[in-house]
């Protein structure tokens, strides 16, 4: 039975790597891909041959979403500018120039050009043809954004392009071709990417000394971001800036690296303990810090510094100015300060760039170390033999989080479950009661609910609140054009969080308020199933992510349903509610900046399902992940496992108990024991009508079988019955 059981794992494991494998050859449009395969002539015919009538909202006589931009001037003007440049083919990203995946208003290039308003884009323009690439998350959504000037390539998905080997097949009769690229906005990694391929194919990879798109987005473009900087007190940080510092010069000296380019917004907020609001829902501000071994050197960029430094703080539990945290003179300089000091310039590309040449350029700097998202206008300066492409010992430090970090995140959880309790309960009221409540108008209570808490700073994200057919919209962003009524006829799918002084968050719930299908409760109760699998999971330390997603589709997979994105992704200190380098995900292919999962990290455990045009399910929980006890020890091996976080309960009108086990009951049933033990007096005391809906959703649960019902064992025994029947046959 043993040498079975191996053999399980051995043929499981290599399925999840073949299927890791086929993923990377169809999800090559992340930044870190392998070298791309020569396209044959036939195939470069049928690449050619795409079109957006191929689009089933495009051909002649189809109604025209309401969501759909009209993007043709704005097309136009851009090609206008590409021939003015002497290039054939344009490369616009969704990111900025710190690769954020959420960039503030005036950074949305992406959005602008074709119309697509979802995170996770790339768009490619020639002087004929357009086309943008996406995820699963976005299919429904872009099919309803896009015009029909567009191609829509459908990531993942069979017979679909890269987008290198559109451009090469669309180009392929083109002399001389070049395609071009602001190299603010693209990443080293995608650049050399980029440049390999298409030189094989003697198309030049072409940096423009300018943005194309900014130049041409002349009317109705937001303000650059520009807000206030404040510190973020020891109580909530856990860790002064000076010992983070301390601690990146060691990590540096153990790298035998002299400088450190820091590009990422989440990393430079959480390095030197600031917190702002230049981009929507994350508290960052636009920024670069070069740390330099040599003379303790640290050199803070921002956007309007001489102001900043020594304005009034805004934030109430803020004590200090700028400057004053900072250990910096007034006017950002250094001279005559004693003990570590930042040096504060102002925000400048251009200067920025000057900078990393000349410290690279030194014979005093050996290496220098930028992140795998660094753009390439700066990576590009570095000579290569002095460049080290990897995650920077601050993406590192800010994922595993310190004591005071972990209790901020799990005390931030609890006041953010309260709020959601008290706003679920008055909702199913009301919307019981035949009140009328929408997405729209739930997503605004809920937020007005959330801001009442303790040390809330907003929202970690647009709420995605959706009923029916709009919860298949897997990242859906209710709007007047698309607003439906929350009845107790469909499921209803709320995925919101907040931000907080001590922590962000992120939970998503599906609920229905009347009486559910069979096949809806079915569907429900795999997706839980899987999310509960996870959550109960010990792996070894050393463990990737991907390595463990299958966990979370299995029940899924069992009756052949799938889920087109990630099980888990990590998320932030009163950060990023998305926050690498680990996640957990088969969706993408990997990536190069992929790390293991590690004590400390807290990661999201969210499995769906979503039916086209009629329901999405979602549910989502944070755990961080802790060394765990085990009845034996392996030599020399440590065991990790999961501390859920999050505390709200599942929706019972849902759930087919008889297809859960009883592992799986018996873990919920602890969840919910320790949701009232953990909240349950507080709403007893202060919000009797949320305690009392709570209680109902966390009376214990009994596993029940009817003589009809397939009952599903433990995953373990079930895989070795399986491999026992596939050895014997």
């Amino acid at each position: 039975m043993m040498g079975r059981s191996i053999l399980f794992w051995i043929l499981f494991l290599g399925a999840e790597f073949l299927l890791a494998e086929g993923l990377q050859i169809l999800a090559d449009e992340h930044p870190h891909q392998r070298a791309r395969r020569s396209v044959s002539p036939n195939r470069r015919a049928e690449i050619r041959n795409m079109s957006p009538t191929d689009r089933p909202s495009c051909p002649e006589g189809q109604t025209v979403p309401p969501t759909r931009v009209n993007t043709t001037e704005r097309l136009a003007k851009l090609r206008t500018e590409m021939i003015s440049a002497g290039i054939h083919a344009y490369i616009i990203p969704s990111e900025d120039a710190h690769q954020s995946e959420y960039p503030s208003d005036y950074d949305l290039r992406r959005k602008y050009i074709s119309g697509l308003s979802g995170s996770y884009g790339l768009a490619v323009v020639t002087r004929d043809q357009a086309a943008v690439w996406t995820d699963g998350r976005y299919f429904l959504q872009a099919e309803g954004e896009l015009d029909c000037n567009w191609i829509l390539m459908k990531m993942g998905e069979s017979g679909v392009p890269s987008s290198t080997e559109w451009v090469i097949s669309v180009l392929a009769s083109t002399t001389n071709a070049k395609v071009g690229a602001y190299p603010f906005l693209i990443n080293s990694g995608s650049w050399i990417s980029y440049d390999t391929a298409l030189s094989k194919e003697s198309i030049t990879m072409t940096p423009t000394s300018e943005d194309l798109v900014g130049k041409i987005w002349t009317t109705g473009r937001p303000q650059e971001p520009n807000s206030p900087i404040n510190a973020l007190p020891m109580k909530f940080a856990g860790r002064s800036w000076q010992d983070k510092i301390g601690d990146m010069h060691k990590a540096m000296e153990e790298k035998e690296v002299d400088a450190m380019i820091v590009t990422g917004l989440d990393e430079t907020a959480w390095l030197l303990n600031l917190r702002a609001a230049d981009i929507a829902y994350n508290p960052f501000f636009l920024s670069y810090i070069i740390v330099e071994k040599q003379g303790n050197a640290t050199t803070l960029y921002i956007k309007n510094a001489a102001t900043k430094l020594t304005q009034n703080q805004t934030d109430t539990e803020t004590t200090e100015k700028l400057y004053q945290h900072l250990n910096t003179g007034t006017n950002g300089d250094c001279t005559g300060r004693t003990g570590l000091c930042v040096t504060v310039l102002e925000y400048d590309p251009v200067a920025v760039q000057e900078k990393v040449r000349t410290v690279a350029n030194s014979d005093a700097t050996q290496m220098v170390m930028v992140s795998f998202s660094c753009n390439h206008a700066l990576s590009s300066v570095i000579p290569e033999a002095k460049r080290l492409r990897e995650n920077t010992p601050v993406a590192i430090a800010k994922a595993k989080k310190n004591e005071v970090e972990r209790n901020g995140m799990r005390n931030s959880h609890k006041r953010d479950a309260v709020a959601l309790i008290t706003f679920m309960a008055e909702l199913e009221k009301k919307v019981k009661s035949n009140v009328y409540m929408t997405e729209v108008s739930a997503a605004l209570d809920l937020k007005t609910e959330r801001m009442k808490g303790l040390y809330n700073r907003g929202l970690s994200f647009n709420s995605i609140s959706a009923v029916g057919s709009n919860g298949a919209i897997i990242h859906y962003s209710p709007s007047n054009l698309t607003n439906k009524q929350i009845t107790t006829s469909e499921m209803y799918l709320l995925d919101s969080g907040g931000q907080y002084l001590d922590g962000t968050t992120d939970v998503t719930r599906t609920f229905h308020f009347g009486t559910p299908s069979k096949y809806e409760k079915e569907c429900y109760t795999r997706v839980l199933m899987g999310h509960v699998d996870l959550a109960m999971m010990n792996f070894i330390a050393g463990i990737y992510g991907r390595e463990i997603d299958a966990i979370a589709r299995r029940p899924l997979w069992e009756v052949g349903l799938q889920y087109r994105h990630g099980t888990g992704h990590g998320i932030g200190m009163f950060l990023s509610v998305h926050e690498g380098p680990g996640r957990i995900s088969l969706s993408h292919a990997p990536f190069e900046s992929d790390s293991p999962l590690d004590d400390g990290q807290f990661f999201s455990d969210e499995p769906g399902y979503y039916e086209d045009e009629q329901f999405g399910i979602r549910l989502e929980n944070i755990f961080m992940v802790k060394e765990v006890e085990t009845t034996y020890k392996f030599p020399n091996t440590t065991f990790l496992g999961f501390e859920t976080v999050t505390l709200v309960p599942y929706e019972p009108s849902l759930i087919n108990y008889d297809l859960l086990s009883q592992s799986q009951v018996d873990w919920i049933n602890a969840y919910h024991k320790r949701i009232m033990d953990t909240i349950g007096e507080e709403l007893r005391g202060n919000k009797p009508e949320a305690y009392n809906w709570v209680a109902a959703r966390t009376r214990p649960i009994t596993r029940t079988v009817s003589s009809s019902t397939v009952t599903y064992p433990s995953f373990a025994l079930l895989s070795t019955i399986l491999i026992s029947l596939f050895v014997w046959v």
